[in-house]
């Protein structure tokens, strides 16, 4: 940070990063992440003064729509950090330095926006950084753990890839906030670029699509627009579903996507419902979407975010006991992202703090997602998780069966079932298979003399309860 600023703003160069730092984190938790890559993180800090702060923005569309959505937001936000000031102001200044010592960024290492550029192309740095998206590189083929639930997404992402013909035109991945598509997105392209970077590659959200079309018009340069996205070799769209009810959007992605299919060009798409159920999307458009490859990514099996968490704490190289890697991938179900981040809260704090990690310290850290994902525990909750747990059918629930590996879960589920709801013990019986309360009486007794007396299986107990309990 140069002098001359510091003596401006009296402020030291450590409290103006972590203010933007603060303002960056409310940024991306509001607007999401696409927003945040296309315009946010490409803001600097180049003036702060009195009670006025002064961002910078690479080009004027940028500077113009920033202060047409977001500047009041922005401003509230950096009032939160320093009460005095009064004023937000966004200068044009391309490749402008931040007057900060630090900018929070993704990773330690900037990453390029990948546009895979072939030696005739005469496109500028800024207009590549304008019409890309940044790739994480963490996602890649090697990092994302296959399950049931994404074999063939995976499996057709991968041949995709590693394809140097078009497989299918083009493929469509479709799922739930979360779940991998992004994560598919971007190994594809990491993945061609590492082995085949002779090839032009455009990845962006559809967002950024629009944005670069709505510019476009604005500026009379829709030919240089068209051009750009028609002579690529691979183009990749992500949120699709973003350009519901833009029309002219609509019209102009329906060409794109028609001269790239006539060019043999591979498009990939992902969208979060099948496109025959995406709504405000014309149905020529539908069609087009559904012409090749269709692969949906289903919820998370309890296995897979189990398998996850456990390449997660590998990546993070530290050391997380089984009984909370399970007990996180039993409570926390909604979607990936969720996940890590609950891992990622719990490694810092333990870094931090210096406080062992256990169950009882996730509990701690995660009370406000905990609680966000509970859901009122019943008795057919309580059989399914437990029979997860031992690996069991969850009709043995209800069978006459007496061999110990039925029975024993059998009873932990009736022990739990009077412990976790209100319900009587004649219910309760009935609920497994219409049995006595007698018989779930003798469970709950057998259940408790064995938590005194097995340690082992006095914690299994103590974790399926705090993975039911509301």
């Amino acid at each position: 940070m140069n002098q001359a600023f510091e003596n401006k703003t009296h402020k030291p160069s450590s409290s103006l990063a972590k203010a933007w730092e603060n303002v960056c984190a409310k940024l991306q938790a509001e607007f999401g992440e696409d927003s945040f890559k296309s315009w946010f993180k490409i803001l600097n800090v180049v003036d702060f003064e009195g009670n006025k702060v002064t961002l910078s923005a690479p080009n004027r569309f940028t500077r113009d729509w920033i202060l047409t959505h977001y500047a009041k937001r922005i401003l509230a936000l950096w009032q939160n950090e320093f009460s005095e000031l009064m004023h937000l102001d966004i200068s044009v200044i391309p490749h402008s330095a931040s007057v900060l010592a630090s900018r929070p960024t993704e990773s330690s290492t900037p990453v390029s926006p990948f546009i895979a550029e072939t030696a005739s192309n005469n496109g500028s740095d800024a207009d590549k950084e304008n019409l890309g998206a940044n790739l994480d590189p963490r996602f890649t083929f090697d990092n994302f753990v296959v399950g049931k639930t994404n074999e063939l997404a995976h499996a057709a992402a991968r041949r995709v890839a590693e394809s140097s013909t078009v497989p299918f035109n083009p493929l469509f991945l479709y799922g739930g906030v979360g779940l991998g598509k992004t994560h598919l997105m971007h190994a594809i392209a990491w993945h061609i670029r590492l082995h085949q970077p002779e090839r032009r590659v455009i990845y962006l959200s559809a967002e950024k699509f629009m944005y670069q079309f709505i510019r476009a018009l604005r500026f009379k340069d829709t030919m240089a627009f068209k051009e750009q996205f028609r002579s690529v070799d691979v183009l990749m769209i992500d949120d699709v579903q973003f350009i519901s009810g833009k029309d002219s959007t609509q019209e102009e992605f329906f060409h794109t996507f028609n001269a790239l299919v006539d060019q043999n060009k591979q498009l990939i798409i992902s969208a979060d419902k099948s496109p025959s159920d995406l709504e405000g999307i014309e149905e020529r458009m539908k069609s087009r979407l559904g012409w090749g490859l269709v692969a949906d990514i289903h919820p998370t099996t309890y296995e897979l975010r189990l398998g996850i968490l456990q390449a997660k704490a590998d990546q993070l190289n530290v050391q997380i006991p089984q009984k909370v890697l399970e007990f996180l991938a039993h409570k926390i179900t909604s979607n990936i992202r969720e996940l890590e981040g609950a891992l990622n809260r719990i490694v810092a704090h333990a870094t931090l703090v210096g406080r062992d990690i256990s169950i009882d310290s996730a509990q701690d850290v995660l009370r406000d997602l905990l609680r966000a994902n509970d859901r009122r525990t019943t008795i057919e909750e309580i059989q399914k998780k437990v029979s997860e747990h031992y690996q069991i059918r969850v009709s043995d629930m209800h069978s006459p069966k007496r061999v110990r590996s039925v029975a024993r879960p059998r009873q932990v589920a009736m022990y739990l079932s009077k412990l976790l709801t209100t319900k009587s013990l004649p219910e309760i019986g009935r609920k497994f298979g219409g049995r006595d309360h007698t018989t779930v009486l003798h469970a709950i007794s057998k259940v408790e003399e064995l938590i005194q007396s097995d340690s082992s299986f006095s914690e299994d107990i103590d974790l399926l309860r705090r993975m039911l309990e509301n």
